[in-house]
């Protein structure tokens, strides 16, 4: 059976714990930015109740376009992102997308995630599910809440018990998503911690012709409403200057308004746990 609470890392996400938040740029796009980006998140984490997960993709494998920045590749994504963690001193966790990255990326990471449209792969949640590191999936934009039982099902069959499952908004028509506050409650039936993926949330599919657009401007609300409800953890991309960035840029936070946004989200959760919701 799954655990609640869940070990990443040093850290506990679940029942009882502090704030979980999973942050970091859409894609990495050099060392240097991406260390920097790091060394402001753990910052920020150092003065806010929270304990920060640090996430960064090194392939970004469904780009719209097939000339669309996809990010470093494999190895030295992986290189950058040991960086993080053994220099800044962060949890780490990447996405993976087929069954052979599973075990080079659990060599470095300590979550490892499954993106939204793999989410019902078997052999992708097995060998994730078999490197015995804690596993955060994605919500299928496509899929009911309740149907994500079965990935759970999946993941603990293979032998993963340290399991988060994510809602990253579902889709409403073409090229807009909508965000169902139901389905935080009705996963965490499952006895698994949940995260609310604030910024993926906002994405409008195909929004800009051949790249994805957003509205960052809706980021802050969602992430109250979820946290509101009793939610284990958030997700934020973000970036020094989220309308340069290569991938996601319409609907990631501004690194320079992350920590302000966080407080509020913190003054918020202690208000729910003190209503212990």
């Amino acid at each position: 059976m799954p655990e609640n609470p869940v070990t990443i890392g040093r850290h506990r996400c679940g029942q009882g714990q502090p704030l979980t938040v999973i942050a970091g740029p859409c894609v990495i796009e050099t060392e240097e930015l991406t260390l920097q980006i790091a060394e402001k998140l753990a910052d920020i984490a150092s003065r806010l109740p929270l304990q920060l997960i640090f996430k960064a993709s090194f392939d970004k494998a469904n780009r719209t376009r097939v000339d669309s920045y996809r990010g470093p590749g494999l190895q030295r994504g992986l290189e950058i992102l040991q960086k993080v963690r053994r220099q800044i001193d962060l949890p780490v966790t990447t996405d993976i997308h087929d069954a052979s990255q599973a075990e080079p990326a659990a060599a470095v990471c300590d979550l490892l995630q499954i993106p939204a449209f793999l989410c019902r792969q078997t052999d992708l949640l097995l060998a994730a599910a078999g490197t015995g590191k804690a596993v955060n999936a994605k919500k299928g934009q496509f899929m009911a809440p309740m149907d994500m039982r079965y990935v759970v099902d999946k993941l603990s069959a293979g032998g993963c018990r340290d399991i988060l499952l994510c809602e990253r908004g579902t889709f409403f028509g073409y090229g807009r998503l909508t965000t169902d506050i139901k389905a935080l409650i009705q996963m965490r039936e499952f006895g698994v911690p949940v995260i609310f993926d604030a910024t993926h949330s906002v994405q409008e599919p195909g929004g800009l012709g051949g790249t994805t657009g957003g509205n960052r401007a809706l980021v802050e609300p969602l992430a109250r409403a979820a946290v509101a409800v009793g939610i284990d953890g958030l997700f934020f991309e973000t970036h020094p200057q989220p309308d340069q960035s290569p991938s996601d840029g319409p609907n990631m936070v501004p690194l320079d308004e992350l920590e302000s946004l966080l407080a509020r989200i913190c003054q918020l959760r202690q208000a729910v746990d003190e209503l212990k919701i």
